[in-house]
């Protein structure tokens, strides 16, 4: 069977009640046709970036999938139907990640950008001063004075 991520976005006038009760049924459809379920993490109410349907929040949630192309496809055809999913979007991925997903961590726990720390920060005493006198002037004209 193949590994995927799933993520949906539900509309924001749900609780986070009927949202576990999605992904319920979600794992329902994939468990009644050979499929299982692994982490599910729910990120939250967040707010969008533009509106979609009228809405400006959604609740994002990922799910990690082990199932076979037609369920994942049956899944999406459930959720096509289902007027509290705004967006869904599913990824092959070759294995799953152990630990907690980008969305979850804290800023702190992130790797830093290799750029910032491969190169040394000049400071303003390191840069060369600029004189007036270095830069050329423009001639004045009679209507400028």
């Amino acid at each position: 069977m193949a590994l995927y991520e799933h993520v949906f976005l539900a509309r924001q006038d749900i609780s986070g009640q009927q949202v576990e009760q999605l992904v319920e049924s979600l794992r329902g459809i994939l468990e009644a046709n050979g499929g299982t379920v692994g982490k599910v993490e729910n990120w939250g109410l967040k707010t969008l970036t533009y509106r979609i349907k009228k809405n400006r929040k959604a609740h994002y949630t990922l799910m990690n999938i082990d199932a076979p192309a037609a369920a994942v496809q049956e899944m999406e055809r459930q959720m096509r139907f289902n007027e509290d999913i705004l967006r869904y979007m599913t990824i092959k991925v070759e294995e799953h990640d152990e630990g907690q997903s980008a969305m979850m961590q804290k800023r702190d726990d992130r790797p830093r950008r290799g750029r910032d720390d491969e190169r040394p920060r000049r400071d303003r005493e390191d840069r060369p001063r600029r004189d007036d006198d270095d830069r050329p002037r423009r001639p004045r004209t009679e209507e400028a004075a």
